[in-house]
């Protein structure tokens, strides 16, 4: 999705202003998996695109092998088997606590400290990291 958004040429999306502005909220999935259990709330992950018809999922921790592993860590994922692998997704049924949030990263020192401000009064405030790697 972000490339999407960083490319800006897909016909069904309507918010063009860039990567920049999008932050990455990072969370241990061991901790997040603990958490949902004890709440009883809903978790999954996809083996691919979890939008896509074909998405496989699963719901057991002993299934997380299945994930292609070295697809989700590629750089380069222009081979169709790698940008499938690369797409796997987490997910948390309705919500997500914002004290599971463990890091935030952002592209520029210009939207750390907007983030900074942002959360400044928080009881909560996961480390902030400018990490241009994770952008196009």
């Amino acid at each position: 999705m972000l490339y999407v958004i960083h490319c800006a040429n897909h016909p069904e999306l309507t918010y063009r202003g860039g990567q920049g502005p999008i932050v990455h909220l990072e969370a241990d999935l061991h901790r997040v998996i603990a958490w949902a259990n004890g709440e009883s709330r809903r978790w999954a992950f996809s083996l691919s695109n979890a939008g896509a018809t074909y998405a496989q999922f699963r719901s057991e921790v002993g299934q997380l092998d299945e994930v292609d592993w070295p697809a989700v860590a590629a750089l380069d994922f222009r081979a169709a088997e790698v940008k499938e692998g690369k797409q796997a997704e987490f997910l948390v049924h309705e919500s997500f606590p914002w004290e599971l949030v463990a890091r935030i990263g952002v592209i520029s020192q210009g939207m750390a400290q907007q983030v900074a401000n942002a959360i400044h009064g928080a009881a909560h405030r996961p480390r902030i990291e400018i990490r241009q790697d994770w952008y196009y």
